[in-house]
């Protein structure tokens, strides 16, 4: 993996952390250096980028300071989705929020377009990318 890209992915996670970037956003840059997919592991605080030639990126961020909720509440986490989607949420926001509805992490599937949220006890929630 070259310079760039391993700095876009960078500048991608601090903006977004920082809430400095939509998702919309995320995905472009993301794309535009060849990322497949990232899984982003709340209980752990690691965030990993696959890239298309088998290299991975694997950055750490501040774990939840409140325990995340023990039950899976669909209904919360497809609302965070939806504001986060509309621009109405960014992303320090829409961690908390989908920690509340006991989202433990996800996996942005950029080339299937969709995204695969984690509940405690094995639960999932898809959702496709807006069109």
């Amino acid at each position: 993996m070259d310079d760039h890209t391993r700095a876009v992915i960078q500048a991608t996670f601090d903006a977004s952390h920082q809430g400095r970037m939509h998702f919309g956003e995320v995905i472009a840059q993301l794309s535009g250096v060849q990322v497949e997919s990232y899984q982003v592991d709340y209980r752990c605080g690691r965030a990993s980028y696959y890239l298309a030639d088998g290299a991975v990126v694997d950055l750490g961020f501040e774990r939840p300071r409140q325990p995340i909720a023990d039950a899976f509440d669909g209904d919360a986490l497809r609302a965070a989705i939806a504001d986060a989607q509309q621009g109405r949420l960014m992303y320090p926001e829409f961690k908390q929020l989908s920690q509340r509805a006991g989202c433990v992490g996800y996996t942005v599937w950029l080339a299937g377009r969709q995204v695969t949220y984690l509940g405690r006890r094995g639960q999932i929630h898809v959702e496709r990318f807006p069109s």
